[in-house]
């Protein structure tokens, strides 16, 4: 979200004036000369209304008399369509029921002639930032209901909260500390940092550091030079160099040796390292981002992590929640890992039976995400048939004790999540923005253009159709 809100406040709003007389509205342009804003002027209303319908403004001044059709009604096909427009009435001939009336059809301010410049100017500043933030508000609607987010899976409000935070982290140079129980998609949340920010066309290299032994920790890091060690028969570029203008992702970072911790300290705080064995120094620009599963304030504690090394790295935590703290996204994510099972080994399983979605959900999966893939794994790769029963799963679930009449409420309807689970061909799968666009596109055929209730249909605010519609447009000029 936070690049669009960029986008947004970068934008220069557009003001429409609509006044019959050319000298006002040359007057009334010249008020906001030196205002942040994009001017046009029509003289009538059959203009007005072709300018609203083909790229709405975010405020117009609207007088009410016009030689073609009563202002009035052109307030009223804003508001009965909920264009996203902040109108501020400008008129000669006011009265206490035409103020009455444009209240009522959504006019943010009713102004009477003569209308001086700083009115203008304040009224106008009013109505523009109230658009903002009724935008703002659409948008954040919109970013609740993800339930794809880069490589994660999920709608549930905790996962919501870890996709806001990565939208505001991502932009910055800022380390980002990731913690989180074994299996909870820790990578995966370094990788979307990546993808969401600015590096997102370098190198994003990660490193576990609890696989790699320790006296090769350091050469996987900062590289070696040639003779540097028995078996460093060349010179070998490490992470820090690979990832230069990327992201450096350092999984399980507590598994990592004391002495390699005060290296990678100054290494963090100059953006300079040295290769085992080298005299040269090397200065690289690199974003981090470390992961542990264990709780670093009780390893700094114990002695296993330096704490200045923890407190340069501890800038922006990210906790990612356990799968059985996520209870709504457990069929969601498992039916996504069927999909993919399927597809991949060509086999024909397409759900789950409700004794399986049972379990699954009154599990208390202490592997987490990793644990309920790996189980999906395991079944499509041993069984063939239409549905998973019990009788296909692994230990400990086929054991799990379950009264399938009394199944949580949470759990989706195995209709909804069967057809989620068809694809058999990889050609069917599309980009998730295109299926919206294609959604929204016959939405508003069927609806014959009406936006209002193709918006009403989709379950979103007309203005976001606007919106999408308006970056469509840009993204194909």
């Amino acid at each position: 979200m936070t690049g669009d809100t960029d986008h947004m406040a970068s934008e220069r709003p557009s003001v429409l004036i609509v006044e019959d007389s050319v000298s006002l509205g040359a007057v009334y342009r010249a008020y906001l000369r030196d205002e942040p804003y994009d001017v046009a002027h029509v003289p009538d209303g059959v203009s007005a209304m072709a300018c609203i319908e083909r790229d709405p403004p975010q405020a117009m001044l609207l007088d009410l008399q016009l030689p073609d059709m009563d202002g009035m009604d052109i307030l009223r096909h804003i508001h009965e369509n909920r264009m996203p427009v902040s109108v501020v009435i400008i008129t000669g001939h006011g009265s206490v029921d035409k103020a009455v009336d444009a209240m009522r059809y959504g006019a943010f301010d009713f102004v009477e002639k003569p209308l001086s410049q700083k009115r203008m100017i304040v009224t106008l500043r009013n109505a523009v930032d109230r658009m903002r933030l009724n935008d703002l508000v659409d948008r954040i609607k919109d970013d609740f209901q993800r339930d794809h987010y880069h490589g994660f899976v999920g709608a549930s409000l905790p996962m919501q909260a870890v996709y806001r935070i990565i939208d505001s982290a991502a932009p910055s140079r800022a380390t980002v500390f990731i913690t989180g129980e074994s299996g909870t998609g820790k990578e995966v949340c370094a990788e979307a940092i990546h993808r969401q920010s600015d590096r997102r066309d370098a190198a994003f290299i990660a490193l576990n550091c609890a696989a790699i032994p320790r006296d090769l920790m350091e050469s996987e890091i900062f590289g070696h030079v040639k003779g540097a060690f028995t078996g460093a028969v060349r010179d070998r570029v490490g992470a820090a160099k690979q990832a230069d203008g990327g992201t450096l992702f350092l999984d399980e970072i507590a598994e990592m040796d004391l002495d390699l911790q005060s290296k990678l300290l100054r290494f963090v705080q100059t953006g300079s390292f040295q290769p085992v064995g080298g005299a040269a120094v090397t200065r690289v620009d690199v974003r981090f981002v470390c992961a542990t599963n264990r709780d670093p304030l009780i390893e700094v504690g114990a002695g296993r992590f330096r704490e200045d090394l923890f407190y340069r790295l501890h800038v922006i935590p990210i906790h990612l929640p356990a799968l059985r703290q996520r209870h709504d996204d457990i069929l969601e994510l498992a039916g996504h890992f069927l999909a993919r099972y399927t597809q991949e080994e060509g086999k024909q399983l397409q759900g789950f039976d409700r004794e399986v979605e049972s379990i699954f959900l009154a599990y208390d999966w202490p592997g987490n995400v990793r644990q309920l893939q790996n189980v999906i794994q395991n079944v499509v790769v041993l069984y063939n048939g239409d549905l998973v029963t019990r009788e296909m799963l692994p230990p400990p679930l086929n054991q799990v004790d379950i009264d399938i009449r009394g199944r949580s409420a949470h759990s989706a309807p195995r209709d909804s999540v069967n057809k989620s689970l068809t694809a058999t061909d990889e050609s069917v799968i599309r980009p998730l923005r295109d299926v919206e666009r294609n959604a929204i596109e016959q939405a508003i055929a069927f609806y014959d253009d009406n936006i209002p209730r193709a918006a009403a249909a989709l379950g979103v605010s007309p203005s976001t159709i606007y919106r999408k519609r308006q970056t469509w447009d840009e993204a194909s000029a």
